[in-house]
């Protein structure tokens, strides 16, 4: 079990994640430089964050 740098919570970073989470892994290492360290649902929600507010990396 890991703890998400942004919520505090355990997740378990081997357990399967959906397309969205997938896409916020890849921000995360390519914008924020935290990969590794939040859990499936931040990043699930930071995806589609973007997706709404930053044209920039949704096109």
């Amino acid at each position: 079990m890991k703890s998400c740098a942004m919520c505090k919570k355990e997740y378990d970073e081997t357990a399967a994640r959906s397309e969205y989470a997938e896409a916020g892994e890849w921000l995360a290492g390519e914008i924020w430089q935290d990969a590794g360290q939040l859990c499936p649902l931040c990043l699930e929600n930071r995806a589609r964050l973007v997706m709404m507010y930053h044209s920039e990396y949704n096109s």
